[in-house]
């Protein structure tokens, strides 16, 4: 509504003492206050109502309107019930910083007019919010280049002044509204502690929206739903819109309208799953090709076809990653292979990542309850314009410090969530190899206690050797890995650190009975074990250590 509008009405008595000229400002809210310095509590667009009691001698005036009229309020109603009339003073700096000032006569209600602006501004607002719809959905019929949970925020902050975002379940932000003087962005652990409430009350049946109070901020949160016919087959890949206001005190047909949006956002999120289908198949024939035994030429030649999908432009052969996951529900009763190919599509995006895009850049099949993505990195260039070293590639533990919380919570008391993350290989011939890299290190996850967890490649090289089904070729890269450092060392120095290792563990750990046998000084002991610590980079003090070194032992 417009400043105009308030001395239209009589009965509200305002008479207005200076700022004819911008009547035309609009009213979004309405405060009352009579704190000496209220801005904290303005956000833009407020009638200000005030009895004056902040007002100790005229300097105060000044300094008071100082305030508001850079908090970019619409205008400024003082009551006569204290003071009776308005004093000078505050006319004077109000019309010094082009601030409309009104009096309030004294037998009308602070209370009287934030019914009337309220009402008023509520009724304006739920028609503009009709209209955003509208056009949306006109919007929408011209195609995805008209339309898009962008442009449909973008109005919402235009026209009604709403901060508004889509996340997506791990609260990564896709699409953000922009109000004056203020950016889109939401911090990364807003956008997670909102993820994570929007699917814990999902999980619990109750209707959205979902209000969570953040500090002196409130944000509603409404499910954008899939078309599952088991919340647990969408809940894990459903976006999320969240605003910057709280819904409670909502009426009925603008609570309606706000889930209109969330349709019409719906239909763009199906839109962009169906743009994932070539990605997906191609994912798909790379990992039959994988696991049937091709030939490495035939695997070779559909990753030429991929490479220009997932990199384009990039001009020479990537390198790959390959990541596992499974996600399972108690009682089995709910397939695990399509959720984790969502989740998987979501989760291996860089959280700090703006919009939907880069998950365009991964391939991602499923077979039952295991989904296997295909990840390029882009390879890095030697000195000799030779592909050298590929770049930084994804590492299982900033994946999981990234997902963690709020997927638990979606998880709830009876889902799981694994993943496993192998190296990086150059070429097709070492694709299997991270295949089944990737799954030992998921089962590896799986052995720890929590609803998501995840293991990367570089932990291969501990408990996961208690399988009895581990390839040969790994085994003899674990037993590597640990003792060939050591027999290098004897090799060259005749140190005898392998028979230490073998009697030290032998005897428990124990300094005595072990220099006892070696026939040793128990300072020429602790030297050769501080050698084999510093050249394994293990503590033999740690049990866990104890046990790689144990097994490696045996296994040699």
């Amino acid at each position: 509504m417009r400043l105009r509008a308030l001395l239209d009405t009589g009965t509200l008595g305002l008479r207005l003492l200076g700022g004819e000229e911008e009547l035309d400002r609009t009213v979004r809210g309405v405060m009352t206050t009579d704190l000496r310095d209220p801005s904290r509590y303005l956000s833009g667009g407020e009638l200000v109502l005030t009895g004056l009691a902040w007002r100790r001698e005229p300097q105060d005036s000044e300094r008071f309107v100082r305030i508001l009229a850079a908090a970019g309020v619409a205008g400024l109603a003082a009551g006569e019930a204290e003071l009776g009339a308005v004093p000078e003073d505050l006319v004077v700096a109000c019309a010094r910083h082009r601030l409309p000032l009104f009096s309030v006569v004294e037998d009308v209600s602070f209370a009287s007019i934030t019914e009337y602006v309220v009402r008023q501004v509520s009724g304006e607002r739920a028609g503009d919010l009709a209209a955003v719809v509208d056009r949306h959905r006109r919007l929408m019929t011209s195609g995805p280049a008209g339309g898009g949970p962008e442009a449909v925020l973008e109005l919402l902050g235009s026209d009604l002044d709403l901060r508004a975002w889509v996340l997506s379940p791990t609260g990564r932000q896709i699409a953000g509204s922009t109000l004056a003087g203020s950016g889109p962005e939401l911090p990364a652990e807003t956008g997670a502690r909102l993820a994570g409430e929007h699917l814990a009350a999902s999980r619990t049946g109750r209707r959205g929206p979902y209000r969570l109070p953040l500090g002196s901020t409130t944000y509603s949160l409404f499910p954008i739903r899939g078309n599952g016919r088991d919340l647990r087959e969408t809940v894990l890949s459903d976006w999320l819109l969240a605003v910057e206001a709280d819904a409670g005190d909502w009426a009925e047909e603008r609570l309606d309208l706000l889930h209109g949006v969330t349709q019409l956002i719906a239909v763009e999120r199906d839109r962009r799953d169906a743009a994932r289908t070539v990605r997906r198949r191609l994912a798909q024939e790379v990992l039959e090709l994988v696991q049937t035994g091709a030939a490495p030429a035939e695997i070779a030649a559909r990753l030429r076809v991929a490479a220009p999908v997932l990199l384009p432009g990039l001009g020479t052969a990537p390198h790959w990653q390959v990541v596992v996951a499974r996600v399972e529900w108690a009682g089995g009763d709910v397939p695990g292979g399509p959720v984790a190919q969502t989740l998987l599509e979501e989760v291996l995006v860089d959280p700090g990542t703006f919009g939907p895009d880069p998950s365009d850049r991964i391939a991602v099949a499923h077979t039952g309850d295991e989904a296997v993505a295909l990840v390029p990195l882009p390879a890095v260039p030697d000195d000799d314009g030779h592909d050298g070293q590929s770049t930084a590639g994804l590492q299982a533990d900033v994946l999981l410090a990234a997902v963690q919380e709020p997927l638990t919570r979606g998880l709830g008391d009876d889902g799981r969530l694994t993943i496993g993350v192998s190296a990086s290989v150059h070429s097709a011939e070492g694709l299997r190899g991270a295949l089944e890299e990737a799954r030992h290190a998921r089962r590896v996850a799986a052995a720890r206690p929590g609803r998501v967890c995840a293991a990367g490649h570089e932990e291969l090289a501990s408990h996961v050797l208690l399988l009895p089904f581990v390839p040969d070729d790994v085994r003899r890269a674990f037993t590597a890995r640990l003792l060939d450092p050591l027999r290098d060392y004897d090799r060259r120095h005749r140190a005898e650190l392998i028979p230490t290792l073998e009697a030290f563990l032998d005897c428990d750990g124990s300094w005595t009975r072990c220099a006892t046998r070696l026939h040793l000084h128990v300072n020429t002991l602790r030297y050769r074990v501080g050698r084999i610590e510093q050249l394994t980079g293990r503590d033999l003090a740690r049990l866990e250590d104890k046990l790689d070194f144990f097994l490696a032992l045996r296994m040699s």
